[in-house]
């Protein structure tokens, strides 16, 4: 991608009334339209979306395949895809915006961050779709005790962690973690979610990179944790 294309979107994102951004880590302020500091830890539901409706994250969402398959498939609820690279989340709100879903929101930053912008039991779901695997680095891994330690105040009580990959890795090392973690549980796992009936069908959605890997001949696995008190 051309560097004036890059600044062309973030032009564009700086503009999108459902983009909120937060370019400094070590200055947790959110930046939302045209740049004015907004906040919405706690509120996002009331000041954002007006509506009481639960809210799910989808993290490293990339170019918001998900984030927008979820939105339109539930009405109901509302969406935020997470991501740092601004030029992906591009995409998603762009596409948000044109069908006129009003239940998406994107916010640009850190997942180390969230805590920063998102109220204690605020979140109902999180999605983890086709994430990088860190081979070489598991603690950047997002099934990382570290993290699910991190998710764990942000979400209400019974609330769930959905992780759909390719990666057998990734499936196995979250399985192997689970032994340990005391503040979830495994409602369900599956190596091969195509091989049978879908435990969920929020699991029809495919992302661009599912499709790549479905047509290589790769498995897709999923593993659905759920929060509880340690």
């Amino acid at each position: 991608m051309s560097k004036r294309n890059k600044l062309q979107k973030f032009a564009e994102i700086y503009s999108y009334p459902h983009v909120f951004e937060n370019f400094n880590p070590k200055e947790p302020k959110l930046l939302g339209e045209q740049g004015k500091e907004v906040e919405l830890k706690g509120q996002w539901a009331s000041t954002f979306f007006q509506n009481e409706h639960p809210i799910t994250l989808e993290l490293a969402c990339g170019k918001g395949d998900y984030t927008i398959g979820l939105a339109r498939r539930f009405p109901d609820r509302n969406f935020i895809g997470v991501d740092i690279k601004g030029a992906r989340i591009w995409r998603g709100a762009k596409t948000a915006l044109e069908d006129n879903l009003l239940n998406v929101a994107f916010l640009r930053t850190r997942i180390e961050q969230l805590h920063y912008f998102f109220g204690a039991q605020e979140v109902a779901d999180i999605w983890i779709t086709f994430a990088d695997p860190f081979l070489s680095k598991p603690n950047r891994r997002l099934t990382n005790p570290k993290f699910l330690d991190m998710f764990h105040p942000l979400l209400q009580p019974d609330g769930y962690i959905h992780l759909k990959t390719d990666s057998l890795d990734l499936y196995e090392y979250t399985l192997e973690v689970m032994q340990d973690v005391t503040n979830y549980k495994i409602v369900y796992q599956n190596d091969d979610i195509y091989s049978s009936e879908l435990y969920d069908d929020a699991l029809e959605i495919k992302t661009f990179y599912e499709i790549s890997h479905l047509k290589a001949g790769k498995t897709i696995k999923y593993i659905l944790l759920q929060r509880i008190e340690s």
